[in-house]
């Protein structure tokens, strides 16, 4: 939803302390919904917010690239950082703040301090990505500590980040609810992913054929088969069980483009894993 007149920008917030006091003095007037990101919005990113607003008093944002969960120094170059336009995409989404800090205010130890998981975050993204979760689980847990939320948002299109964060968070007995939101798609299918920016017109018409093959293989090898003969680099697809919500995801990812895409589909009852 765009900016209008009538919706003023959210407050920039770049001091930990300061966004520590702006989120305290919210959740004394009510509830208070987080949605932490790392920028270069887009619809996906906006659906959390306005998730959010729907059912929080407040609701603020995080606008942060982390560095130290990219795996590839070029990868992080690449990513878009477009503050400003962020910004305007958040007046018209019920946002009231963003915290935007530097790597210095969010790391003062130098990432001496990490979270680790020893099980989940080997596997699927993580075994082609070393180290990326512990990045993510330290980055995360450093903003759940600092906003004290009552309920914090995630996509569900990087469900293995979700599982983990969900988990995590149980585990160190935080107090702010993990609440997951649906893949929000582009016409073709492809899940809508701040990197689609980076594939030519071309390929992100051809990309939507990752969504339909994961959805209708029969199993995840077949699933494999198929990317590779449609002319996408899978780097795995697997089902998998997620005791916690009751239900089988077949997650996946591929190199198309020069870009990494991921994405997820529900396992249908009956299918082969």
């Amino acid at each position: 939803m765009a900016a209008t007149r009538s919706s003023p920008l959210p407050v920039l917030i770049r001091d930990p302390a300061e966004w520590q006091a702006f989120c305290t003095a919210r959740r004394a007037e009510g509830s208070l919904g987080f949605v932490p990101t790392m920028g270069a919005l887009h619809e996906g990113h906006l659906s959390l917010c306005h998730r959010a607003a729907a059912e929080n008093h407040s609701v603020v944002v995080s606008i942060f690239v982390n560095p130290t969960q990219f795996d590839d120094k070029k990868d992080l170059a690449a990513y878009p950082q477009v503050l400003d336009a962020d910004m305007q995409k958040l007046a018209g989404a019920g946002v009231q703040a963003v915290f935007s800090p530097s790597y210095e205010a969010l790391y003062p130890d130098g990432y001496r301090y990490r979270v680790s998981e020893d099980t989940v975050s080997r596997r699927y993204c993580g075994a082609h990505r070393p180290g990326h979760f512990d990045g993510v689980l330290t980055v995360v847990l450093k903003l759940l500590s600092l906003s004290a939320a009552d309920a914090a948002y995630f996509g569900e299109k990087d469900y293995q980040q979700y599982m983990l964060v969900r988990d995590m968070a149980a585990a160190f007995f935080v107090q702010t609810k993990i609440v997951a939101c649906p893949i929000v798609r582009e016409s073709n299918g492809l899940a809508m992913s701040s990197r689609n920016e980076r594939l030519s017109p071309a390929d992100r018409a051809a990309a939507g054929a990752f969504y339909t093959i994961i959805s209708g293989a029969p199993d995840a090898g077949a699933a494999i088969e198929q990317l590779a003969a449609a002319g996408f680099d899978p780097d795995y697809v697997e089902d998998v069980e997620d005791p916690v919500m009751g239900r089988r995801r077949r997650l996946a990812a591929i190199r198309f483009g020069g870009v990494r895409l991921i994405d997820n589909v529900p396992v249908p009852e009956g299918r082969r894993t």
